[in-house]
């Protein structure tokens, strides 16, 4: 549910509550804003000054919940993480440049860059306001981080309701005022920004129903001037409480002049808005009555749309002719998640940004899957990077169990793109570390299928024979997951492998078999089964098309 205060939270089950797209965006200030009211504050200092006791277990949940004071770089085979060098930096959005990292602290207000030639993080640049900043239990989320390509970094400021450009060569910033905010929360908080081919910037905001345009040529620091913006039309939320109504993603289609936006009333409607800068025209895309929480978006080379739902484990294709949806899923939720506990029911993965490389493959990260992934839509395979710090603070964990169980919170991502194409880096908001893929390594197996289409009648039992071959030694896990459920389990449709867990070696290719059987009530139609194999650090999954009759 989504609450009037901006809050929502998904249930994983009755004892678990993970953070949806609204609830990681405002959680945070809404702990900040109860424990300034004394709400449900503990303390072992002695009664003295209620005031400063009160202030200081705030300053101490708050630290203790966000700012990895405690956390340790990890690694594993594919996963480099670095700490940053200033305490509670809550990094969120970065961005990949020709030879640096750029990320902003969203606590301390500051634009750091890591030196990826000399590999080390640079001197952080101080952004010359950041009204958080002196309080220690505030921030400004900036959930975008974006190079144009013309020698600029630009970033979006939630709190001073503005976007922001820093010029490289003057080393020096402009704000740029949003010319609007909401009257119930105080800001459109900008969220998501792209430019078009000229560098004019379009942006929106969680808290905001426009498509916002700023021309570059008029655009003015400290003012809101060369920005307005374009209403969009929100018809197909009739009936849903319009303070509930967020944008998620803006992408620019400068093949086709058009822009693409993503909107959401949380796990109530989502839709695709295409917005025609040359006829000024909107088109919508109802999203289906599963699919409530489109986020990120990006437009690949056909000018068809893929979205991340972060109310589910699914990631999708909108073709933009006829607005068919062809559903992907990411595997299930790990049991590590849950200190190696079975995953429990109805746990999602939550995929949230999108991005395409250069070579047409496109990256995501799964929030509560904790992994950045992979998809390569030209042999429908899923790669999947585990990330190897979790914080026990943000899932569900035994009270009795000191086994390692949680998530990283790794909420945002950036790809490099033409020559940085191979540079895949992330950031760990409440653990004060920011992360790198290496995708150059090679995958130390790969995954085929006999079949990539079966046709299918409710009860029968079919084979899918499973080809896995090896670069290196590995222990690994076959797994499946479906687009029948929203969570990527096979509800009462069943699968299960000849062999489950085994020792691949390197040069000597093994097949096992996948006998999957759709269930009884399962309604007629196009699914998507996804199948693999995982080790501790990586999975590989191939789709394949289910059609039941």
């Amino acid at each position: 549910m989504v609450s009037k205060s901006g809050v929502s939270k998904h249930m994983f089950s009755k004892r678990i509550i993970i953070y949806s797209i609204i609830g990681i965006i405002a959680i945070a200030a809404t702990i900040s804003i109860a424990l300034f009211r004394n709400t449900n504050i503990t303390t072992t200092t002695p009664p003295g000054n209620p005031v400063a006791d009160s202030r200081k277990a705030a300053i101490d949940k708050f630290q203790s919940l966000f700012c990895g004071s405690n956390t340790t770089p990890h690694s594993n085979e594919f996963v480099n993480e670095y700490k940053l060098p200033e305490n509670c930096e809550m990094p969120l959005g970065v961005a990949v440049d020709n030879g640096k990292i750029w990320y902003v602290s969203t606590k301390n207000g500051a634009l750091g860059a890591y030196n990826t030639v000399h590999n080390i993080i640079e001197k952080e640049i101080i952004i010359p306001i950041w009204k958080s900043r002196a309080n220690p239990i505030d921030f400004s989320q900036v959930w975008a981080v974006k190079d144009d390509g013309k020698g600029n970094i630009w970033f979006t400021d939630e709190k001073q309701n503005a976007i922001w450009r820093y010029i490289k060569s003057s080393q020096t910033f402009d704000m740029y005022k949003i010319p609007a905010n909401s009257t119930e929360f105080g800001t459109s908080y900008p969220v998501s920004l792209d430019f078009d081919s000229k560098g004019n910037v379009y942006f929106v905001g969680i808290r905001s129903t426009s498509l916002w345009f700023g021309n570059i040529t008029k655009m003015r620091d400290g003012t809101s001037n060369g920005i307005s913006g374009i209403p969009m039309p929100i018809k197909s939320f009739s009936g849903i409480d319009p303070s509930l109504i967020s944008t998620g993603s803006v992408a620019v289609d400068n093949r086709r002049n058009a822009v693409w936006v993503s909107m959401l009333a949380f796990q109530q409607k989502g839709v695709i808005v295409r917005y025609d800068i040359g006829t000024r025209t909107f088109k919508i895309f109802d999203m289906p009555k599963e699919l409530t929480s489109p986020v990120g978006i990006v437009v690949d080379n056909s000018g068809n749309l893929w979205v991340t739902d972060h109310g589910t484990s699914v990631f999708y294709k909108v073709d933009s002719s006829t607005g068919n949806i062809t559903k992907f899923v990411t595997s299930k939720a790990s049991s590590r998640i849950f200190g190696g506990n079975n995953t429990p029911p109805g746990a999602y993965t939550l995929p949230y940004w999108i991005e395409k490389a250069s070579d047409d493959s496109l990256w995501f990260n799964e929030h509560t899957g904790n992994k950045i992934a992979k998809f390569d839509p030209t042999n429908n395979t899923l790669v999947e990077y585990w990330i190897p710090t979790q914080n026990r603070l943000f899932s569900l964990c035994q009270n009795d169990s000191n086994q390692t169980c949680g998530i990283a919170n790794a909420l945002q991502f950036s790809v490099g793109q033409n020559n940085n194409s191979k540079q895949v880096w992330f950031t760990e908001w409440t653990e004060n570390k920011i992360g790198k893929v290496n995708v150059q390594k090679q995958l130390p197996f790969s995954i085929s299928t006999s079949s990539e289409e079966l046709t299918m009648k409710r009860g029968e039992s079919r084979e899918i024979k499973v080809n896995i071959k090896a670069s290196s030694n590995s222990t690994i896990n076959m797994i499946a997951s479906g687009t029948f459920t929203p969570t990527g389990d096979l509800g009462n449709s069943t699968g299960s492998f000849s062999e489950q867990r085994f020792l691949v070696n390197s040069g000597n290719p093994k097949q096992v078999s996948f006998i999957f059987t759709p269930s009884s009530d399962l309604k007629p139609g196009s699914y998507i089964l996804m199948i693999g194999a995982e080790n501790s650090a990586v999975s590989y999954l191939k789709a394949v098309k289910v059609d039941i009759v």
